[in-house]
């Protein structure tokens, strides 16, 4: 019990939510008088020191330090007003209303960091370098431009640079996105994050340790969070004048009736509380309804950033395709040898390989109804193929490089064969079986089945679609003409995908960012708003997003768009019945028709008539 209690006072949000339920017992008990004479004081006292001294201070310290004139402003004056007068039960209303308003704005306005963190915790803490003939590990920040370093299989990248010695295939997916590994050999570039998968490799360090691809983009990462200024609340943006109009009207009230009672009831309808909850209840019930359909949305901030969006920005791998390759066509050259029986050799052969596109073939051989099976002499080459007995018979599966240096060279016939594919953006593992040349399997990675009419539902709403990639511009273009993508801009690693979004914001468009990886972290904080693939992303891309689409259903995107507009103009609406209902209060304030009790009870129902009002939101269906 007494940790149950610890917990709740040391987690802000969960203190906050026990003050609002106490303060609410309180004034419940103060306005049935339940507790009549049983204590010397009004219990409407427990909100007002719970709820209303904080307010005070706040906006106090708000006007004295910062020179800043707030809704709380108001809030104060008809808070203090209420208790000069010993209107205890009308100060606590006004107070526990503006609580809850402000719980409300915590539990939809609060941002994470995680992202940052997580990618921080990407980037290696040592290296190894080899100095003077020795190997010694060296914290990774020191590491210099010039340095020769060792990686061994298994281990990230510490810094950019240049291979040096040995083979090697490296997964980049972390920093461009691409699904397929990179085979790497002497004289080919490798970035800092980025997995060694296979074989040790020695690399020359082109830049120092803090000044690597990833050390770059943490930063950048940190500086575009910082940049997105938060929304300022409509209620604060008028403060001032509602202020100015609040005394205007009271003092003029106490003048012409000379009831002081008038004058504080003027202010107490004139609390601005219905207008506060305006926009925090509607946007909880619009990221509600978002919820409800496998779209979880962060903030109320974000959520009035889709509501202004008028381009969108997606990734390929992972966002507009499935984000694995996959057997996409499969050709044999051997008479006697069916397309499916070419399949059950290579993946039997490639059973014991770790390397993706291995992994893919015995995927679609397993989907077939294809069993594994034991085989002898397995042996992989790092970057090229590998090779195994299989049945008796000597199969090799690899690049037509790693064939041809065991002397099976391709045929013409399957060279030109193979380009088409290669054209379409697949990547091709050839196999030779005994020493004879038997044919190849092509691999990519697949379209959503959704992502066309996707991109022509955003069409049609006006909404203007970017294909930004680090894949190859073959590759690239080939997604983007299946979705019906005309706009394209391949090999960007992830500092040029947040230059783009940059440049498209200096020319005055609210873009949206869709992405799923790594890589996609910092594009999705530069951008307007970002929205990250749940399922199959990564959790920093999860945790630099404004949404996340749960079940990676990206169909869902227009819905999330037209939901957001309707929130807002949701909000629209709330704001002017509370104005109007605050306008006919402060006149039937002002001709002596309410007191301070009931004029905070009129109050309350354009605050509940504004809950109930967004609560509509939450039984929206997408269509």
């Amino acid at each position: 019990m007494w940790k149950t209690i610890r917990n709740t006072l040391t987690d802000e949000e969960k203190r906050n939510l026990a003050l609002v339920i106490i303060s609410g017992a309180a004034l419940l008990l103060s306005l049935t008088n339940a507790l009549g004479g049983v204590l010397p004081f009004d219990i409407a006292w427990v909100a007002i020191v719970l709820c209303g001294i904080p307010i005070v201070i706040g906006s106090a310290a708000a006007v004295i330090r910062e020179h800043d004139i707030k809704a709380d402003v108001l809030v104060s004056i008809a808070l203090i007003a209420s208790l000069c007068i010993g209107e205890y039960f009308a100060a606590g209303e006004v107070a526990f209303i503006m609580a809850i308003g402000t719980l409300l704005e915590d539990a939809t306005a609060r941002k994470s960091r995680k992202g940052i963190e997580k990618l921080i915790h990407l980037t290696p803490k040592t290296a190894r370098i080899r100095q003077n003939g020795e190997m010694k590990r060296i914290p990774a920040e020191q590491v210099k431009a010039g340095d020769t370093l060792v990686v061994f299989a298994g281990e990230t990248i510490a810094c950019d640079g240049v291979i040096t010695a040995g083979e090697t295939t490296v997964d980049q997916s972390v920093m461009t996105g691409e699904s397929i590994p990179a085979d790497k050999a002497v004289g080919d570039e490798v970035i800092s994050g980025t997995i060694n998968q296979f074989g040790t490799f020695e690399m020359r360090a082109a830049k120092d340790g803090g000044d690597s691809s990833l050390q770059r983009m943490i930063r950048l990462a940190g500086e575009a969070d910082a940049n997105k200024a938060p929304i300022v609340k409509l209620a604060d943006r008028w403060a001032t004048w509602l202020v100015a109009a609040a005394l205007g009207i009271a003092g003029a009230t106490w003048l012409f009736t000379g009831e002081l009672i008038r004058a504080v009831t003027v202010l107490v309808v004139f609390c601005p509380c219905a207008f506060i909850l305006a926009t925090p209840t509607a946007v909880m019930a619009g990221i509600g309804n978002a919820a409800r359909f496998g779209i979880l949305v962060r903030s109320g901030e974000a959520l009035q950033r889709f509501s202004e969006i008028d381009s969108v920005a997606f990734d390929k791998t992972g966002t507009l395709t499935h984000g694995r390759p996959a057997v996409t066509g499969m050709k044999s050259y051997a008479p006697s040898l069916p397309a499916d029986e070419l399949l059950r050799l290579a993946a039997l052969a490639e059973q014991h390989s770790e390397h993706p596109l291995g992994k893919a073939i015995l995927a679609e051989y397993l989907r077939r109804g294809g069993k594994a099976q034991e085989v002898r002499e397995f042996a992989l080459t790092g970057g090229m193929g590998v090779h195994a007995l299989v049945e008796g018979r000597r199969i090799l599966a690899g690049k037509a490089d790693f064939l041809k240096k065991e002397g099976t060279p391709l045929p013409p016939a399957a060279h030109k064969d193979a380009t088409d594919f290669l054209e379409q953006g697949a990547t091709v593992v050839y196999v030779s079986i005994d020493g004879a040349f038997a044919g190849f399997l092509a691999l990519a990675d697949s379209l959503r089945p959704t992502a066309k009419d996707l991109i022509g539902e955003l069409k049609a709403a006006g909404i203007h679609s970017i294909l930004l990639t680090g894949d190859n511009e073959t590759t690239a273009r080939h997604i983007a003409a299946q979705a019906g993508l005309e706009e394209v801009r391949p090999n960007l690693l992830p500092e040029e995908k947040s230059r783009a979004i940059q440049a498209y914001r200096s020319e005055g468009k609210t873009i949206c960012m869709i992405g799923d990886g790594v890589n996609d972290t910092l594009a999705l904080k530069t951008a307007f708003a970002g929205i990250a693939m749940g399922g199959i992303g990564s959790d920093i891309a999860v945790e630099a997003a404004d949404a996340v689409l749960v079940g990676d259903n990206i169909e869902r995107i227009p819905y999330l768009f037209r939901m957001a507009k309707k929130s807002m103009k949701r909000v629209n609406f709330n704001i002017a019945v509370a104005m109007a209902w605050n306008g006919i209060a402060v006149f039937l304030s002002a001709a002596g028709m309410l007191s301070p009790v009931t004029a905070a009870l009129v109050h309350n129902v354009g605050s509940v008539f504004v809950v109930v009002s967004s609560a509509l939101l939450i039984t929206t269906k997408d269509r």
